[in-house]
Order: structure tokens, then sequence, then C-alpha cells
């Protein structure tokens, strides 16, 4: 494509000088080459004007700027206001606005989003609506997995990830839409079919993220802006702040009678392999039953926002309930088959809310203890840290404190500050920041009948370990603890 025809949708400050063939636009120097545009983004770390140069000696001669640089008269420079807007704007027309022709399904919150996101992507797919899904544990679609930077991803990987779901014949695309991908303009040029709000509390406050809440809710509802239709969670306070930027149809949901979709009559189901539930649904005056391997009330909501998020582009609600019978989500109340008499559960709560959550779903289970391995991650808020603290020790018979992507911070100043909130409700505690010998311990000091519950890590298979990415499984960790022992047994 022309350069031309690429800046024909963008506002700019220059002249094209030579109208090239553009191949690929990047905003890393590194992936700079002959025929890119080369776009400098600003960030809070880094500047990308400070690498222009380096852009350019790798062959890069079309920047897109804030500011002026200083390059080689060869260079065709063209500044613009905000280069994170444009980006989004020339990625889409770059790969042909693909989000035009595949239907696009947001979903914002501070917990559910991945869950969601595969719930949504798992019905549509079962429906005979090929479906993909973008979000914390990467994209996902003609079978192949590919990994992500970002929750929500800068909007060129978006528009080239849209582009290549298409080629791949999908149909719909599940995107978790994180308040900083609102806010740092990844979405920018994108039309929703549906965008989903699931919940909202404190989260993501800090220097690197948002100043205060208020601004986290902002951005949370500036979403709603670009939606055909949006399905809310109307139980949650927060849903007045969302509906104040939307203009679109709204579909209610939650447990109170007289919301587009309804629940009541929860009730947990277990068998060996699963923790699920069943509950009465009325869907837009459809009484419905439904069934999930997904357990407890806050996996009720998620399944409702994914049933009005489907129906919205054309599912039928038949389908959608056949669905749900077969839809798994890793790492989300995943139980780990031990072959034992007791239960291990890997779930990627990380924060106090989604904490709390998975230990009272829990409960309905419990016959016996609740062990808790868990830590927080380092270089963030400590308040995250005493959240967690406080749940699990007031909630659990045990907690085996332990590393959960340190980072740079040493990983027994972690677990000190999350140990001192469970002092302060009584709880008890072991510490062991190797997290394969903290689950080994769990394991050797499990009963009959307790429930493991690796909290923390969910699908994620590394550890952060000095700004790299180690890797690490906590299934084969139990797995592999599990063989020893039936060795030795």
């Amino acid at each position: 494509m022309k350069l031309s025809e690429i800046l024909s949708v963008v506002s700019f400050d220059g002249t094209v000088k030579e109208d090239i063939e553009i191949k690929d636009i990047v905003y890393d120097s590194r992936k700079a080459t002959d025929g890119v545009i080369f776009v400098c983004l600003s960030g809070l770390k880094l500047d990308g004007h400070k690498f222009a140069q380096g852009a350019y000696d790798n062959g890069a001669r079309v920047f897109i700027c804030e500011k002026q640089v200083d390059l080689p008269s060869d260079a065709q420079i063209f500044i613009v206001k905000n280069s994170r807007v444009i980006l989004g704007e020339i990625a889409a027309k770059f790969f042909s606005y693909p989000a035009k022709e595949i239907k696009v399904i947001g979903i914002t919150g501070t917990k559910g989003k991945t869950t969601v996101a595969h719930l949504v992507q798992g019905i549509l797919n079962e429906s005979g609506i090929p479906c993909g899904i973008i979000g914390t544990v990467g994209a996902e679609f003609g079978g192949k997995k590919y990994p992500t930077s970002n929750t929500t991803p800068e909007s060129y990987e978006l528009q080239k990830l849209f582009r290549s779901m298409l080629d791949n014949g999908c149909k719909a695309v599940a995107l978790e839409v994180s308040s900083l991908g609102v806010k740092h303009g990844r979405i920018d040029g994108i039309p929703f079919a549906c965008g989903i709000f699931t919940n909202l509390s404190p989260d993501h406050i800090g220097p690197l993220e948002h100043e205060t809440f208020e601004e986290y809710a902002y951005w949370k509802s500036v979403f709603f802006e670009r939606c055909e239709t949006a399905v809310m969670n109307f139980d949650d306070a927060a849903y007045t702040v969302m509906k104040e930027n939307c203009k679109c149809k709204i579909i209610s949901y939650g447990l109170d009678e007289g919301y587009d979709i309804s629940a009541k009559n929860v009730s947990p189901l277990r068998t060996r392999d699963e923790m699920g539930i069943s509950f009465d649904c009325n869907a837009f005056n459809q009484e419905l039953k439904i069934t999930s391997a997904l357990p407890g009330t806050f996996n009720v909501y998620n399944i409702m926002s994914a049933v009005g998020a489907v129906i919205s582009i054309g599912c039928s609600i038949d389908k959608a309930v056949d669905a749900l019978k077969k839809v798994r989500v890793k790492g989300r109340a995943e139980i780990v088959n031990v072959d034992a008499d007791f239960d291990v559960i890997i779930d990627y709560a990380h924060n106090g809310l989604s904490l709390k959550s998975i230990i009272e779903t829990l409960y309905d289970y419990k016959t016996s203890r609740i062990i808790c391995v868990f830590g927080s991650v380092g270089g963030r808020t400590q308040e995250r840290r005493r959240e967690m603290g406080l749940v699990a020790g007031n909630m659990c018979d045990l907690c085996v404190l332990t590393s959960d992507n340190p980072d740079f911070e040493e990983p027994m100043s972690v677990i000190n500050d999350i140990a001192k909130a469970v002092e302060e409700v009584g709880g008890k505690y072991i510490c062991e920041p190797d997290r394969k010998k903290a689950i080994e311990k769990a394991l050797s000091i499990s009963e009959n009948n307790d429930i493991i519950l690796l909290a923390g890590k969910g699908h994620e298979e590394y550890q952060l370990i000095e700004g790299v990415k180690v890797p690490f499984s906590e299934e084969k960790c139990v797995n592999e603890y599990m063989r020893r022992f039936s060795a030795n047994a």
C-alpha cells in the first residue's frame, strides 16, 4: 500500500516527498527496515522519539512523530498531535479495516474479563460461529496460540490479529479491554459490535497505571462510547458510571428479577473431576436451565454476560445453553486430577476480591481444610498484598506464603508484607519463597478431603524473576510430586 494512501486517513504536518510502497508499520526500532513506517510512541518509561535514529540506521525512512526529530534529509517526517491515536488509524487502513468484517466483542471490568472472553469464544465456537480470543492468555484462533505483550495489545497488533483471524475463517473475536488499553489508545479505530461490563473495584491504581479510582472508572466507561450494544452488570453499583458514556442499546443482567437476563436457584455441582454450578436463568423472558463446569456465584454473572453478548450478535439462546455444558477455562477454578483424597485447584485470583470470591466458592464444596498457596507480584502496590493476606488469613485454615512474579523485588520482602496482614486476623501461615517447594509442602501436609488452592498464577506458565520469564507450571509441579509420591507409597 502506498504511503499517501495510508496517510490519507489522518491529519499531519509534513509533505510526502516520495510515495513509497509501505511494507509494514513498526514502533520498535529493532524491527525497523526499509519500506516501513516508524511511529514514535511516547510512554511513561520510554520515549520512542529517542529511538528514531536507531530506526533510521536500520533502514526506516518514514517517521510519524509528535515533535521534530533530528534525522538526515532523506527521512520523511510527519508531525501529529497524538502518535498513539494515529497508529491505530493507519494500522486499520493498512490491514483494510478488518474490524468492520468481524464481530468484535469487548469485555471490560476489574474481574472476570478472561473468563467471560473464554465463555464467549467457547459458546460461539460450539455454536458454529468461529471465534478468536485476545487477552491475558494471549491470542488464540484456528487452533493455534500466539503470545501478546499486554492484556489489550497495541492497536497495530490488534488490527494485524483481526486480519489474520478473518483470513482463518473467524466470524467473531472476544477481546479483553483493559482500562490502560483504552487510556493509551490501543482500541482506537475499532468498532465494537458488543461491549460487556463485568464489575468494578479498586485495582490498577499506582504511579504507572491510574492515579485514582475515579480515573480508573472513567477509562472503563469511555470504552462504551464505541459499542453498538452494551451488556452491563446492573447488580454492580458502578453500572451507573458505565452508562454515562453509553449511547447504545443496553442489555442488563444480574440476580434480581426484572433485568433482561437474571438468575436464581444457584446450586453447586460436584463430580470427581469438576466443580460446577446449575441455575435457573430468565433470558429475554425465556426460562432456561443452565449448567456449567465453572463454580461459584461470580461465574453465574460471567455466564449471564456471555449469554447476553453472544445473543446480541445473532447466536441462538438454545445453542448457547448447550454450549455452556462443554466450555472450560484454563486456570480459573481448574481442578488438577491428582488421584488422591484431596483436591488441588488452580485459580488466577491475584487480588483481595478475586481471592475472596474463589474461597467463598470453595466453601460450597468444603468438607475439611482449605490450604491456600499464594504470593503477590513484586514492584506493585503493597495494598494488594495486605488485601490478600487479610482475606486468606481470615478464610483459610492455612496459608503457604510464597513467590508470585517477584521480578526485581526480594521475594521475602513481599512475603513479609503479606504475613503481617495474615497475623492481623490471627491466621496460620508458613513461608517458603520457592513456589515449587511451597506447592510440594502443601501437598505433603494435605489430609483427606482437604482443598489446596494455588492462587495467583492461573494460566501463567512462568515466574517473572529479575525481568526474565522463567518457565514454571503449577500443574506440572503437582503432577511431578504426585508421581514421586505414588512411586514411593
